[in-house]
């Protein structure tokens, strides 16, 4: 039996799942690393516990499967996006500590950039806008303050990537500097319509081309990794972003088809087929993987905290041991009581672009509680969301008729039950949650032969439960004013 290893290294944990032909996981392990938060907004990993985690974690799965690396067809790499890691090609060590996705310290150079008329340009190319999240302004201030980065990068001494590259170069003993379209769209340097790293965009924000990784497909045999990490080599077959090897985990090849994410933060896309939509409401065109050399494209909305708010309950406050004691907290009272909780940790995503906004719990009095507050946080993820799906559907022109959800908060029942009464469609979750691994598993799969063609794909996707909407319209949209009028009063708080 053919078997598929997927790396899945998101922003706090590096995962590593074996599937089987059929598309079914059959072991995995798990590993949390160090996040580092060396001033207000500023966000950063260890690159080199990005690499060792993700190893450690590969090597885990395939003995807890009992298989040999001998044994698989192929690798699929999905990552967390954005992040940007600059390493040095001749050692192969990082200049510094990589820029996390959730970091803000490139927000005034954003700013300055829009304010100089430069968003529609960067916009119309890159499906983006002018904002930190994205990688080129964090590798511009990488450059510009890691000593001597910029002249070691104008000698070509110097190799950038995102995660899937940076794991790809270590899995290759340097021998592949790669990404794919998915992660290429994150850049704000990717042309999404001509499918080429942009020389005016490199011009606006001062990147050297010499840094920059080669584009190959989602799907493909691209790779070989060094024999001795796993025991044997093994072909790298799939890489995408997080995001959209959800989507395609997910089984939404159909234009019209959406998932929502709840991860760290919350990712929602709908398909949009080989168009690239241009929203008119705050959210991004991005490039989806494709199953072969076809562009297909997605509507993104991107929620910045989302199960991390579940950490902080966690870890900031001590109101829960772990993750999973926060649903039963939560479902101890009927409702929040009053109470709103905006996570806006590292200022709030789309549809709102708001770098300087602030979380913030409003609505408290002597009758809160601790289950009060669990339970807002939940909430507040769900109405983050519902937020995306509303600017959503005003960019589309067919009413959606269900979200997919995944992600490890998508087990949390109250939250799934939550979203759906305010958005006022189903929301399915499948069996396997962990779609960001299933798809790169998929997309590897499908260069290698395991998985014949893109038709059969969609039989692996099964449903674990449905949640319906259970309360009435109004009182969904009354609800809805007051997290909004709770927004109001978090936003441009550190301007």
């Amino acid at each position: 039996m053919p078997y598929i290893l997927a790396l899945d290294q998101g922003t706090t944990s590096s995962r590593a799942i074996v599937f089987d032909e059929h598309g079914l996981p059959v072991a995995s392990a798990q590993q949390e690393f160090p996040q580092h938060f060396p001033q207000p907004g500023w966000v950063e990993h260890d690159p080199l516990d990005l690499w060792q985690s993700q190893l450690a974690t590969a090597r885990q799965a395939l003995e807890r499967a009992g298989i040999e690396a001998r044994q698989l067809a192929a690798i699929g790499i999905t990552n967390q996006r954005e992040t940007t890691v600059l390493w040095d090609r001749a050692s192969g060590k990082p200049l510094a500590n990589a820029i996390v996705w959730q970091d803000r310290r490139t927000a005034e150079h954003c700013k300055r950039l829009a304010d100089a008329g430069h968003e529609a340009m960067v916009r119309e190319r890159t499906g983006l806008l002018l904002d930190s999240y994205f990688s080129g302004p964090k590798l511009a201030w990488l450059l510009d303050n890691v000593p001597g980065a910029r002249q070691k990068a104008e000698a070509g001494e110097l190799a950038f990537g995102t995660v899937d590259s940076w794991l790809i170069w270590n899995l290759t003993g340097g021998r592949r500097h790669i990404t794919d379209p998915s992660n290429a769209a994150r850049t704000l340097m990717f042309n999404i319509h001509s499918q080429r790293w942009d020389d005016e965009l490199l011009a606006l924000l001062d990147i050297p081309a010499s840094l920059l990784p080669e584009v190959v497909t989602s799907s493909g045999r691209h790779a070989e990794t060094e024999a001795d990490l796993l025991g044997s080599a093994v072909l790298i077959a799939g890489i995408a972003g997080d995001q959209q090897a959800a989507l395609f985990g997910q089984a939404c090849h159909q234009p019209g088809m959406a998932k929502n994410t709840y991860g760290t933060g919350c990712f929602m896309l709908l398909q949009t087929g080989q168009t690239a939509l241009q929203s008119s409401h705050g959210l991004l065109t991005t490039l989806a993987a494709s199953g072969d050399d076809k562009p297909r494209y997605a509507l993104e909305g991107s929620v910045f905290i989302g199960g991390a708010v579940v950490q902080w309950l966690r870890d900031g406050l001590g109101l829960v041991p772990n993750s999973s004691a926060v649903e039963p907290l939560a479902a101890s009272v009927p409702d929040s009581g009053g109470v709103f909780f905006v996570p806006a940790f590292t200022g709030l995503g789309a549809p709102y672009w708001d770098p300087h906004a602030c979380g913030g719990l409003l609505g408290l009095s002597r009758g809160t509680t601790q289950a009060h507050i669990a339970r807002a946080a939940l909430e507040g993820i769900a109405y983050q969301s519902a937020d995306l799906l509303e600017a959503m559907q005003a960019d589309a022109s067919e009413p959606l008729t269900e979200l997919r959800a995944d992600g490890g908060a998508a087990a949390n029942n109250l939250l799934l039950q939550c979203q759906a009464d305010l958005l006022g469609v189903p929301v399915v979750r499948p069996k396997v949650l962990e779609t960001t691994a299933l798809g790169a598993a998929l997309l590897a799969g499908l260069a290698v032969g395991v998985y014949p063609d893109m038709a059969g794909l969609s039989a692996f996707w099964q449903m674990d439960r449905v949640f319906e909407p259970a309360i009435s319209r109004d009182e969904a949209a009354e609800r809805r004013r007051k997290w909004r009028s709770a927004v109001e009063r978090v936003r441009n708080w550190q301007a």
